[in-house]
């Protein structure tokens, strides 16, 4: 997931004949290396150009080096099919430079990754079942239910553990930077299986029940996450928030909106829930942040930059969010933040303004791109590329951290949530807000 940008005026223009120059050059490149004209090669040509005339990120490796490194492995790659090599190897070749490259922010996502992408960004209506599923050990752990879809009707609970899909196990746990062995079933393989509408069993692993098997069926649902309490603790002092992604282009109003009916009905204690958001909007994000104070945001562009503001709990001006005093803020009782190794982008900078305004960080380290900002271009394919296109700033000179430790440290214990019902990380969080209780349905 990204840290995008709302569309913003260009500060600098780069020339036509640039702009042809940088195509030749990577058109010269690639014939220099023995590669013919395909569709390997178009996509690969039409990324790296993209990344050359636009990344201002954090790698100090040398972007052109690399790109005629690959161009040459690209072009051994397809020798044996020539001009009918496939989008597929230039993406293969493609992800391994951008990895090598060195910055997380800067990757390719396939078509149907891009479609996923535009289905939540746009709110489109297709077909799902509700579910939100992320990697853990052991299968594929349920990190959302959408109220009212299927597989919420179908009595599936968030944080079920998925074992078996029709009957053949799901992926697990992938380090970092691993890719999924061939055949595997992660998320991804499910959004696309469930955007066909055909039923889905599901084999479901959770505390004290032996394991089930349900039978689920996608149907027509706008593709956008919804920040939601999913339960409130003993005596409605302490609720938690799970805060899926940043996504959709009201999610700070929505968030704002969560918040102030908790405070209308006594909530004193939050927990706002970003183990498993990916990002999305950045003015979303920061404008949802500065429930807990005024927000200013500095992202240094190659050329000039730009501020993004919020204030109580939504878009701010400029000026008045600098002025604002500290203390001017939504939420004002304690509160915490769990976060983890899916807690990347737009969701850590999130986190590291709640840290400012008072809130603790409770889980895992973060995935490590909240200092920077993604810019998302078409490829012929109908895949994307994101590429890096600015550095992320709090005050003058200071970047942001790229990566936020959590101030309490609590790893997901999936064999404790499995076998006992316990979500360690929450537990943590309550104790550091003082409350012992453990949660109950909302």
């Amino acid at each position: 997931m990204c840290l995008r940008p709302p569309p913003r005026r260009q500060t600098a223009r780069v020339s036509r004949w640039h702009r042809l120059g940088a195509v030749f050059l990577t058109g010269a490149m690639l014939m220099a290396t023995g590669a013919q004209a395909s569709p390997a090669s178009d996509l690969y040509a039409a990324a790296t150009k993209v990344v050359r005339e636009n990344y201002h990120g954090w790698s100090t490796r040398n972007f052109r080096t690399l790109e005629a490194q690959y161009a040459r492995k690209l072009a051994r790659a397809c020798a044996p099919q020539g001009e009918t090599c496939s989008y597929d190897t230039g993406r293969a070749v493609l992800g391994e430079l951008l990895a090598d490259f060195g910055d997380a922010h800067t990757y390719v996502r396939d078509p149907e990754g891009a479609a996923r992408y535009r289905e939540s960004e746009q709110g489109q209506v297709v077909p799902r079942t509700g579910l939100r599923l992320a990697r853990v050990q052991g299968g594929l752990l349920v990190a959302s239910v959408a109220a009212g879809s299927p597989a919420d009707l179908l009595g599936v609970r968030r944080l079920d553990l998925i074992t078996q899909v029709n009957g053949k196990a799901v992926g697990g746990l992938l380090a970092p930077g691993q890719a999924a062995p061939p055949g595997d079933f992660g998320p991804n393989e499910f959004a696309r299986m469930e955007r066909t509408g055909q039923a889905i069993d599901l084999t479901l692993r959770r505390a004290g029940e032996d394991e089930q098997t349900l039978k689920v069926i996608g149907l027509p649902l706008p593709a956008r996450d919804r920040p939601e309490p999913v339960w409130v603790g003993a005596g409605g002092r302490v609720a938690v928030i799970d805060l899926p992604s940043f996504l959709s282009p009201d999610t700070a109003a929505e968030f704002l909106a969560q918040v102030r009916q908790l405070q209308a009905s006594g909530v004193r204690r939050l927990i706002v829930d970003l183990r498993f958001n990916g990002g999305g909007n950045l003015q979303q994000c920061v404008a949802a942040a500065s429930i807990f104070g005024p927000v200013v945001y500095n992202a240094s562009y190659a050329v000039g930059g730009f501020s993004y503001s919020g204030l109580d709990g939504r878009e701010g001006a400029y000026l008045d969010s600098v002025f604002a005093s500290p203390s001017r803020r939504v939420w004002t009782g304690p509160a915490a933040v769990l976060i983890g190794p899916d807690t990347a982008s737009c969701a850590e900078v999130f986190a590291y303004y709640a840290q400012k305004g008072g809130a603790r960080l409770v889980g895992e380290a973060t995935k490590g791109v909240a200092n920077s900002g993604v810019l998302l271009r078409n490829l012929p394919d109908g895949g994307l590329i994101a590429v890096t296109v600015f550095r992320g700033y709090a005050t003058g000179d200071v970047p942001l951290p790229a990566r936020l430790t959590p101030d309490v440290p609590a790893p997901l214990d999936i064999g404790l949530l499995t076998t006992q019902g316990r979500d360690t990380g929450l537990e943590a969080a309550l104790s550091a807000l003082g409350e012992t209780a453990a949660p109950t349905a909302p």
